[in-house]
Parts: C-alpha cells; sequence; structure tokens
C-alpha cells in the first residue's frame, strides 16, 4: 500500500464524515419504531424492520462511498452503546435465576461449532483462512470475531468481506427462523433465550429474535450470548497459539477485548440497587431498542450480497452448513440442560 494510501486508513475519521450514515441507519430505525407504535403489531419489531428495510436500500439504491463511515459507527459504537443500556433492564437475581445452564451451552457450542466448521471446511477445500473466518463468525458473534480472528488468520479483504456478508445473511435468516420454531419445539421462554443466544451469530440478531418472545427470554438470550462474546479473546488466543505453532516468525495477534461487556455488567450491577428511577430505566430501554435497530440498519446497508457471488458456492455451503451446525447443537445442548 502507497505511503499516501496508508496515512489516509489511520487517518481519524472527522464527525462530519459519519453523519451521512448514520442519519440514514437512525432514520430507517426512527421510522421502523413509529411503525410499531402505529400499528401496535408485535411482529413489526423495529429491529427486523430496520434491518430488512437497510438490505432492500442497499439492494436498490446502493448508497456511496460516503455512507461507509457512519455505517461502520452505527453498526459498533453504537449497536455496542444499545447493548449497554439493555444492562439496566437486568438485575443479579434475575441471572443467578437462570443457573449455569447459558454458561455451559454457550462455551460447548462455540468449541463445538468451530472444530466442526473448520474441520468441515478443510474437506470441502475452502481456503484456511476463510474457513476460519466463517467459523470464527458463526460460533462466536459474527462481524466483530471475524475482525478478531483476521489478526490471526491474515486474510485478504475480499476473504473478510465474504465472511461478514456470510454471517450476516445466515443470522438474519436465523433470526427470522428461531422464534417461529420456538412453539413447534415446545420450547419455554427461558429454553428460549438461551437458544438464541447460543445459536445465533450477532448479538442485536439475538436480541431482537429472542426479544419476541417476551422480555425474559430476551434477557436470557442477551446474556448467554454475551457469555459468547466474552469467549472471543481466549478463542482468538488459542488460534494464535495454534498458528504460531506453524509459523516459525512466531508472530503475536493483539486479542481485542470487548470492553462493552465490562459496561453492560456495570449497568447490570447499577440496576440491581434499585437506585436507578423507574423513569430512567424506561428512557434506557427506548435508548436501547433505537440504537440497535440503528445497528442492525447499518448491518443491512453494508450487506454486500455481491461478495458472496464472487467467491464461488463452496464458502457459501460452508456458512450455511455452520449455521445448521450450532442452530442444531445449541438446541440439542438446551433440550439437554433444561
Amino acid at each position: 500500500m502507497p505511503a499516501s494510501a496508508r496515512a489516509d486508513v489511520l487517518r481519524p475519521i472527522q464527525f462530519g464524515e459519519i453523519v451521512p450514515g448514520l442519519a440514514l441507519a437512525g432514520g430507517i430505525a426512527v421510522a421502523a419504531t413509529i411503525l410499531r407504535l402505529a400499528t401496535g403489531s408485535p411482529i413489526l419489531s423495529p429491529m427486523l424492520v430496520s434491518v430488512f428495510a437497510g438490505i432492500a436500500i442497499r439492494l436498490s439504491l446502493r448508497p456511496g462511498s460516503s455512507f461507509t463511515p457512519g455505517l461502520r459507527f452505527a453498526a459498533r459504537p453504537v449497536l455496542r452503546l444499545g447493548i449497554i443500556l439493555l444492562g439496566l433492564q437486568v438485575t443479579l437475581s434475575a441471572i443467578i435465576g437462570i443457573g449455569v445452564a447459558p454458561f455451559l451451552v454457550a462455551a460447548l457450542t462455540l468449541s463445538g461449532t468451530y472444530v466442526a466448521i473448520v474441520a468441515l471446511g478443510r474437506a470441502m477445500g475452502v481456503p484456511q483462512p476463510l474457513t476460519r473466518l466463517i467459523a470464527a463468525g458463526t460460533s462466536v458473534c459474527g462481524a466483530s470475531a471475524i475482525v478478531a480472528a483476521n489478526s490471526v488468520a491474515q486474510a485478504d479483504e475480499e476473504d473478510v468481506g465474504y465472511a461478514v456478508a456470510c454471517v450476516t445473511l445466515f443470522g438474519t435468516i436465523a433470526m427470522i427462523t428461531f422464534p417461529l420454531l420456538a412453539g413447534p419445539l415446545g420450547l419455554s421462554s427461558a429454553a428460549f433465550g438461551v437458544w438464541t443466544g447460543a445459536g445465533i451469530h450477532e448479538v442485536a440478531q439475538v436480541t431482537a429474535a429472542a426479544f419476541q418472545m417476551g422480555a425474559d427470554a430476551g434477557q436470557v438470550g442477551t446474556l448467554t450470548k454475551l457469555i459468547r462474546v466474552i469467549l472471543l479473546a481466549p478463542l482468538v488466543i488459542t488460534i494464535a497459539g495454534l498458528a504460531r505453532s506453524g509459523d516459525a516468525s512466531g508472530r503475536a495477534a493483539r486479542t481485542p477485548f470487548p470492553w462493552f461487556v465490562i459496561w453492560f455488567l456495570v449497568m447490570i450491577g447499577l440496576n440491581s440497587t434499585g437506585i436507578v428511577p423507574d423513569q430512567l430505566r424506561q428512557q434506557a430501554s427506548i435508548g436501547s431498542t433505537l440504537c440497535m435497530a440503528t445497528g442492525l440498519a447499518a448491518m443491512g446497508l453494508a450487506m454486500d450480497l455481491r461478495q458472496l457471488r464472487n467467491r464461488g458456492l463452496r464458502p457459501f455451503l460452508l456458512g450455511l452448513c455452520g449455521t445448521l451446525i450450532v442452530s442444531a447443537l445449541s438446541l440439542g445442548l438446551v433440550t439437554a440442560v433444561m
């Protein structure tokens, strides 16, 4: 990369650069929220409507590169702020009440899914870097895990884009499908929450699906999902160790820690003290929904389905199989322990 291009990449993003994308994603979220309030329909969740509106706009209008900084900002800091605010809806007594099942299901699902996808990718002849990215995104937390795992996998930008598009697509499908299966499977709200938290890719996708079955399922699903997010750090460290064992250069990978999870836990602790006024918690709930809907709209707007076409069928099938594996494995574990 030329020095001038590298300097441009490293240059801090100015506030004015994030305005177009953030305004577009935020506008979709607000419109989706108004639609929900106007209709009163629980089916029209602001988060579900936002992601599909984003996908539709991406396919029809294809927003230009000027929107990219704002969409990235919405899909990361804004989305994570929504998750942090969600902590004001949870208490320590609620966490204790769900027991150890979410921790067990999340950890076993993550490790089993990652190993299975890596083995399947090798058997299918999918390049190892791309296989590792799809495995990390499917087993842990979608795009964030892909970016973190790429510090070790050293894949090219096209592989990263493919993996992000793949897990976003299949995570969105899971977000729609899981609530439809809750009744036929006979899952309780707690069991459904654990299943969504362990089986769906992105945090916001989990929240959008889990809250379809009520507040209890939503809170359990979010907690279970954040357990997977926390496990991202040890997973990347493990991948780095395996990579170093076969890499004479012994390069160490930087493992980003999901600090927003810590702030989420701080909010839970604060809410558990009983000092948070009801009005503030209600406002935080609205703010959380708007932030997560904005993040999901940004994810839809950034989903480039052309990436899937450019890299062929085998990686796509690997992503599909990975989604089926994580869904089935997590469901089996939920059924066994709950």
